[in-house]
């Protein structure tokens, strides 16, 4: 049995640089990736992801622009502490606007295909919020999720890194940098090539790899299990929502509404017995501020988690995507090397003609009946055979490098692939920690403040005495 004063948590390390909305801490650098250096060392994983620095950012103070105009629109403060090298200052800072966020992400996404970018919230409206896209509700809850998108940009050790990023939070012509952002991209357009020639004809939605790898498949179910855990967490804080308190004082349809309607059963009932009068009003009291007590929890508590619930899981579809992604990479491979086989063997059979040699090349039955078919469609005369296999060899030159790079390609995205579920992994547990820990931190004062609120309200009660 463990003793009272035994504190069975002191292997767990809680310690984390978290930075504040509105503020921002010192970072502490000998913990917690994105927030600090890698200690280089040549016997490390080449896979396992590095961090140059720490960046810490952060989104506050929203401020319509242009107000009562029709291109009214709001700005957010974007500021950040860093000691990455790219940044030509240390506390870097600036003004932005929701459409910024939008260039900013699509843009990452196009220059890092094989990093997860996170998603951002939903452009016209926001769950459990009430109001237009002005009200303080509605600004606040967007702030907030614009900050966990540049939080979770800051911990990736390669977009944290990103000139377009440095550009976002340093720039002071912003639109300008866009222009030439769009027209002068920092990686090179893909040259049209063989692959891109015939990938559309290859490849379809129903391919799958043939030779899946083991790793990524248990990334996959990985995923899927994470995934899942998100959909059910999201369906019963949900339900809880529903009936403890549904963010609409008049419906009276949820625990809120009934602990009101008890409270004004029992004043009712002290003003009908004269002798407790007092007593029974410090309990209806009591009782209506429990069910404010349970509102306010809803709203600073359960909605928050909502939010983040479904964030997360818009993130994990990002990475989701990436992983996709990994697969089409081996599967243009797989296509090549068969479509690379198939002209090899066109190539073998027609000089099997010509050298007289037609049907004993081991090319199966169809060779065989393509031959005949030839000879009766008068197709059999030597030159055009010729030319055929002086197209199909440069063909076959074309394929093999093209199969060449698939592969190389296919590698490196796997690479990055593994690095990427890294710094997944590492950003998830963050936020997963973050989130759980404001939820015991919100229940932890829901429940001290209704200890304080019956605390106080019990000796009144007992206090009572009633004449049989």
């Amino acid at each position: 049995m463990l003793g009272d004063d035994e504190d069975v948590f002191d292997s767990v390390t809680w310690e984390s640089p978290n930075t504040h909305p509105h503020e921002f801490d010192e970072p502490i650098l000998s913990r917690g990736p994105g927030f600090r250096q890698t200690t280089f060392d040549s016997n490390e994983d080449p896979l396992q992801p590095k961090w140059e620095g720490y960046l810490l950012t952060s989104v506050r103070d929203p401020v319509k622009e242009l107000a009562e105009t029709k291109d009214a629109y709001v700005s957010y403060l974007v500021s950040a502490k860093t000691n990455l090298p790219i940044f030509s200052t240390p506390n870097p800072s600036s003004r932005r606007r929701f459409q910024d966020f939008v260039f900013l992400r699509d843009h990452l996404v196009r220059d890092f295909p094989a990093c997860v970018v996170p998603a951002l919230p939903d452009k016209h409206r926001l769950e459990y919020v009430t109001g237009d896209r002005f009200s303080p509700e509605f600004m606040e809850r967007r702030r907030l999720e614009l900050h966990r998108f540049l939080e979770r940009l800051s911990r990736h050790p390669t977009l944290q890194r990103s000139t377009l990023l440095r550009a976002f939070f340093e720039s002071t012509e912003w639109h300008v940098h866009m222009h030439q952002h769009v027209a002068h991209p920092p990686t090179n357009e893909h040259s049209q090539g063989i692959i891109d020639n015939i990938s559309d004809a290859l490849l379809n939605a129903f391919s799958r790899v043939r030779k899946p790898d083991e790793r990524f498949l248990t990334m996959r179910e990985n995923v899927d299990k994470f995934e899942e855990g998100l959909n059910v967490s999201e369906r019963l804080f949900t339900r809880i929502r529903g009936r403890t308190s549904d963010g609409n004082p008049e419906s009276g349809e949820d625990l809120t509404g009934d602990y009101h309607d008890l409270a004004v059963a029992v004043q009712g009932l002290g003003f009908l017995e004269s002798g407790i009068t007092d007593p029974l009003n410090h309990f209806s009291n009591t009782l209506l501020e429990f069910s404010a007590l349970l509102r306010h929890t809803t709203q600073t508590t359960t909605d928050p988690l909502l939010i983040h619930l479904h964030s997360l899981l818009t993130y994990s579809h990002a990475n989701r995507a990436v992983l996709k992604l990994r697969d089409q990479k081996q599967l243009d491979f797989e296509e090549l090397s068969d479509y690379l086989s198939g002209v090899t063997s066109e190539r073998d059979r027609l000089a099997a003609v010509i050298s007289g040699h037609a049907g004993s090349t081991g090319l199966g039955l169809g060779a065989y009946l393509k031959d005949r078919v030839d000879a009766i469609r008068g197709a059999d005369d030597d030159r055009s055979r010729v030319e055929k296999m002086r197209k199909l060899d440069a063909k076959i030159k074309e394929l093999q490098d093209a199969v060449t790079t698939a592969h190389e390609t296919s590698d490196a995205f796997s690479d990055e692939t593994l690095r990427e579920q890294a710094v997944f992994q590492y950003s998830k547990e963050t936020e997963m920690k973050e989130m759980l820990g404001n939820l015991a931190d919100g229940q932890i004062e829901f429940y001290k403040a209704a200890m304080e609120e019956w605390d106080r309200i019990i000796p009144v009660i007992q206090r009572i005495r009633v004449d049989v």
